[in-house]
């Protein structure tokens, strides 16, 4: 019996993430038997191996990748591709029986000889899969090689930030002030949490702005549990309408292909179906008995000092305000208010004294999941919150107060005019928002990942579990809602 050699193959994982995406083993061995070939094994060859040259994300036998590139590679000892007739060979270098073309030699090495493994799930993919999940960690590669530093991320944040941003050169530094941040950039970029952007930052070169992605996790940022998404904004940041940001340049100039537009129709199934909102809190079983012939709507609560109700609110300031004028609109509505996590969780500004509240709901709702009251209501109306997206998806109706990204493309009822310049589907905001847009990380591999990924993750409980200072902020939060019970119940008439 003939001893099988092993080795990595020519697609390759972060040197840092120590997984193989693929084996290969004895391509010599299939190269040398006759009666392989076929038409469609070679025309899937031909189109791998230029997808391969195109995307530069091989990372093997340099020599290999030129000789697919259709440079001429010489070979002073024997390999696999010499031989065949394709290679200047040194006289040590034996001839083989037969010539090959480069297409059997690709098909034979990288379709053939090798095994290619799905770094998330450990089962088999294929040589187009691995391609073109490499190719992606080389583009983020790039990216992030132009961020030398990093500021306002806090202290908890600073690991995950540093695996969203790691390259083969390192992790950008984290500096605390505008001044220690522009001195360390030496003309790179410096990526800054928008909501904690240093004075002075803006004299920056080259600014991006970070924040969490419209996925994020199962709990709340302030309750200090890393993001399994981010957004990098180069021009602005999405949620401020003063300045077009990348989310609204790419919703307007994109054209989608139907591939794209297939996928965010899975995608936005797979959300709706496994009813996955920004946090995933709440219970998801039926919190409301609904009063017959009436018209159902959401108010969800928000952070009234939050930068996309301070920037793309409008006239509109807080939720009694917002409250008022859905009632106004929609006297016989049955509305329901629930007030935003972060403010139940008593970490931000935004609570509002039942009895004000209850003139102008019908019922407020604190237990149940945003997804739960999605699936029950006809309209959902809000300023500028996520829930406007998220109930998009579902088919509602969304009535729009202030500016939200979402708004403007013909989806939303839009009491502000906003004119984006293009009406996009339902498809076409989902690929943008949820696919272009964001980045996303695996919290089992810390590896760069699709938005399928983290989506499966969320299913899996003990990836979210609170450890000791989650459970900190937690007590500080329940700290601070039993006070604001006590002095916020019930509030002057």
């Amino acid at each position: 019996m003939t001893a099988r050699t092993e080795g990595e193959g020519l697609l390759r994982a972060p040197a840092r993430a120590r997984i193989r995406l693929s084996v290969m083993q004895d391509p010599e061995s299939i190269l040398a038997e006759r009666g392989w070939e076929t038409a469609e094994l070679l025309e899937r060859a031909a189109a791998g191996r230029a997808a391969l040259v195109a995307s530069e994300a091989g990372s093997g036998d340099a020599r290999f990748l030129s000789l697919l590139a259709g440079e001429r590679v010489a070979c002073s000892t024997p390999s696999f591709y010499s031989g065949w007739g394709l290679t200047d060979d040194a006289p040590g270098v034996p001839p083989r029986a037969f010539p090959r073309t480069l297409d059997e030699i690709f098909a034979g090495a990288c379709l053939l000889a090798t095994r290619y493994i799905d770094p998330f799930h450990g089962t088999q993919s294929s040589f187009e899969e691995t391609l073109a999940l490499v190719a992606e960690w080389r583009r983020l590669d790039r990216l992030n090689r132009e961020i030398a530093v990093c500021v306002g991320m806090s202290f908890w944040k600073r690991r995950r930030i540093a695996d969203f941003l790691r390259c083969e050169a390192g992790v950008p530094k984290f500096r605390r002030s505008a001044a220690a941040a522009i001195a360390a950039a030496e003309g790179k970029a410096i990526a800054c949490w928008t909501s904690r952007m240093p004075a002075g930052l803006e004299r920056a070169e080259r600014l991006i702005r970070v924040e969490d992605g419209f996925v994020r996790s199962v709990g709340l940022g302030s309750d200090f549990l890393p993001p399994a998404s981010l957004v990098l904004d180069t021009r602005g940041i999405y949620f401020d309408p003063r300045t077009k940001s990348d989310l609204e340049i790419l919703l307007a100039e994109t054209e989608f292909d139907p591939a794209l537009l297939a996928r965010a129709r899975s995608l936005s199934d797979q959300l709706v179906r496994r009813g996955i909102t920004k946090y995933n809190l709440g219970a998801r079983a039926r919190p409301i008995e609904w009063p017959d012939g009436r018209r159902r709507i959401l108010v969800p609560g928000q952070v009234e000092d939050d930068l996309s109700v301070v920037l793309g609110g409008g006239e509109i300031r807080g939720n009694l305000d917002l409250l008022a004028r859905v009632r106004e609109a929609s006297p016989d509505a049955f509305v329901v208010y629930k007030p935003h996590p972060d403010v139940l969780a008593g970490h931000r500004k935004g609570a509002v004294a039942e009895n004000r509240v209850l003139r102008y709901a019908d019922k407020i709702v604190t237990g149940a999941s945003t997804a739960a009251l999605l699936g029950e209501i006809d309209e959902l109306h809000t300023l500028t919150s996520l829930s406007g997206f998220e109930a998009l998806l579902r088919g509602r109706r969304v009535v729009v107060y202030g500016r939200p990204w979402y708004a403007g493309w013909g989806l939303t009822d839009d009491r502000i005019a906003i004119e984006r310049g293009r009406r996009l589907s339902i498809e076409e905001l989902v690929a943008g928002a949820l696919i272009l847009y964001p980045r996303y990380l695996d919290p089992v591999t810390r590896l760069p990942c699709a938005p399928e990924i983290v989506i499966e993750r969320l299913d899996q409980p003990e990836l979210w579990r609170a450890g000791p200072l989650v459970r900190a902020r937690r007590m500080q939060g329940q700290i601070a809602r039993w006070f604001g019970r006590r002095f916020r119940r019930v509030a002057p008439s």
